[in-house]
């Protein structure tokens, strides 16, 4: 009982975060070339599904005090693009900007994206690492229930998912940082080869706040 009571206060905190984040990111005017100034490692932040970049703002802001310059991809939107489309904007964003030794900092749906594009040859090498914060790399089972292709695409049975996982070689160089509870992927995010970092808390949104996540993203990047 006690362990079913602080899942639901997780689950609570966990939607109330996003639905802030959500709205604020919804009323936000702020430019991203705001943030491509610095001299530090580039980081580029690849958001999840039905999230603009915006929804990581608080983190690029952190990042971009650090000095590094941080760089979004207008062209996902709200990330809904399959997987290897996604990808691609990807690509072509590192590629039209001359970007090489690259941190990618990924939440959710954001971290197969960014797994996709280091399995690339060429576009791989532009990266240094990720850190990617509750991605789905073995998909969830909520994905078979769901209705929309968007989302039934994290089943564990989709063929993206599965070709994904059989992609070995990026994981050396990916963090995976997830909570003990995650409302979203009930299996959890630990990705084998990774660095993987378990929080002792919940969430699939919250945690993008937890001092942990800009840690690992800072120890890539300096």
């Amino acid at each position: 009982m006690r362990r079913l009571l602080r899942e639901a206060a997780w689950w609570v905190a966990d939607y109330t975060y996003a639905v802030i984040w959500q709205v604020r990111a919804f009323v936000s005017r702020t430019d991203p070339e705001d943030f491509v100034t610095g001299d530090g490692v580039p980081i580029v932040v690849l958001p999840g599904i039905y999230e603009t970049w915006r929804f990581l703002q608080p983190l690029i802001t952190e990042l971009h005090g650090r000095g590094h310059p941080v760089h979004v991809i207008a062209a996902l939107g709200r990330n809904r693009w399959p997987v290897p489309r996604a990808a691609r904007h990807v690509t072509a964003y590192l590629r039209e900007h001359g970007l090489s030794d690259v941190v990618v900092a990924a939440h959710s749906k954001g971290g197969l994206v960014g797994k996709q594009v280091m399995a690339d040859t060429e576009a791989g090498g532009r990266i240094r690492g990720m850190v990617a914060v509750a991605s789905p790399f073995a998909g969830s089972f909520y994905g078979r229930l769901m209705l929309t292709p968007a989302l039934r695409a994290f089943s564990p049975n989709d063929p993206g998912i599965r070709a994904l996982s059989r992609e070995l070689a990026p994981n050396e160089r990916i963090v995976s940082v997830y909570g003990t509870f995650d409302p979203h992927i009930p299996g959890g995010s630990e990705l084998a080869g990774a660095r993987n970092v378990r929080l002792e808390t919940g969430g699939h949104f919250r945690i993008l706040a937890h001092p942990r996540v800009i840690a690992e993203v800072v120890r890539l990047a300096e």
